[in-house]
């Protein structure tokens, strides 16, 4: 393992760019009726990006451009419960948990005609980029994971922590009750906000930039996929039987063995894994990256030049023999 100074500044592509999200495309994959886009050569190496919470696709808005000028044909769905993704059957279970949300991002790869791919998520989805390694070596490049090894367990999960790593997680004990279940139907904007400046504090983002990720979270199934994924973490909302055997393998917290980079903003407000805990869990080229200058949990967005470097960077790690 290898780790790059905690100083490297954080940089924003230079110039302003085109708003690539304008045209979306849309397969049906699995459960879902998926809104995606697809930009860059048809034939370039493929690349997933994984949106987080409570974020969507235009984290990626700076990110995508400076990988198809490289050559890549970057994918970037949105979540169960985000923008324009559905459920193709209206009384399918809402349900959001980490195994049920990496199915969701096979199916799409298989929808989209896509065999083998550079994955790389933060938040939400860099857990389902973890999974995707783990449960479908043979089909991951490559990995890019901000704040590193996330799968989880619900055993785990059933520990208490000391007061102080508590009270970081406020809003899952909050959306453990109704009335945290309603307040954030009611308040899902203001609440997405006040992530966004807690979990980046050093950020300044306008409102023009929040207003055109928080019409995502508009989806109708949002909330209750939502509150599904924090309350099944908590063991208190139950999961699909189907995957109960993939939980059993994902709770042994297997290892991964795919060429990895790790990223880090030296500004991440949202509670995260030191990387020396991590670190072990990833047994291929492995490298972890500090990104400086203030940068926080919505790494893609506040240092996209970054985030697409180690993607590149990841690729060729790839390659090596």
């Amino acid at each position: 393992m290898t780790s790059s100074p905690a100083a490297s500044q954080a940089t924003r592509a230079d110039a302003p760019v085109a708003d690539p999200f304008a045209e979306l495309r849309f397969v049906d994959a699995g459960a879902l009726r998926v809104g995606y886009l697809d930009a860059g050569l048809r034939d370039g190496t493929p690349v997933l990006l994984l949106h987080g919470w409570p974020y969507d696709i235009r984290s990626f808005a700076e990110v995508v451009p400076l990988l198809t000028e490289r050559g890549y044909r970057v994918l970037v769905p949105y979540l169960r419960g985000h923008g324009s993704t559905r459920f193709r059957d209206e009384h399918a279970p809402r349900n959001a948990q980490q195994s049920v949300l990496a199915a969701d991002a096979i199916d799409f790869l298989d929808a989209v005609g896509v065999e083998h791919a550079i994955v790389a998520g933060f938040d939400w989805g860099a857990r389902t980029a973890d999974i995707l390694t783990v449960l479908h070596p043979g089909r991951i490049i490559g990995l890019v994971s901000v704040s590193g090894y996330l799968i989880g367990s619900r055993a785990a999960g059933a520990t208490p922590l000391p007061p102080a790593a508590e009270l970081q997680w406020w809003y899952q004990y909050y959306f453990a009750t109704e009335r945290g279940r309603q307040g954030y139907d009611r308040y899902r904007r203001d609440f997405a906000k006040l992530i966004w400046r807690l979990a980046s504090p050093q950020w300044s983002f306008d409102d023009a930039e929040f207003d055109a990720s928080a019409v995502a979270f508009d989806n109708p199934d949002h909330v209750d996929i939502v509150i599904h994924n924090y309350r099944w973490r908590l063991g208190l909302a139950g999961g699909d039987p189907r995957f109960d055997e993939v939980e059993t393998v994902l709770a042994t917290a297997p290892t991964v063995g795919v060429p990895t980079i790790t990223l880090e903003g030296d500004a991440n407000g949202a509670p995260h894994p030191d990387a020396a805990v991590y670190a072990s869990k990833f047994t291929a080229a492995y490298e972890h990256r500090v990104v400086g200058g203030g940068v926080g949990h919505n790494l893609p967005q506040e240092a996209p030049r970054e985030f697409a470097r180690a993607i590149v960077d990841v690729h060729r790690m790839s390659r090596q023999p």
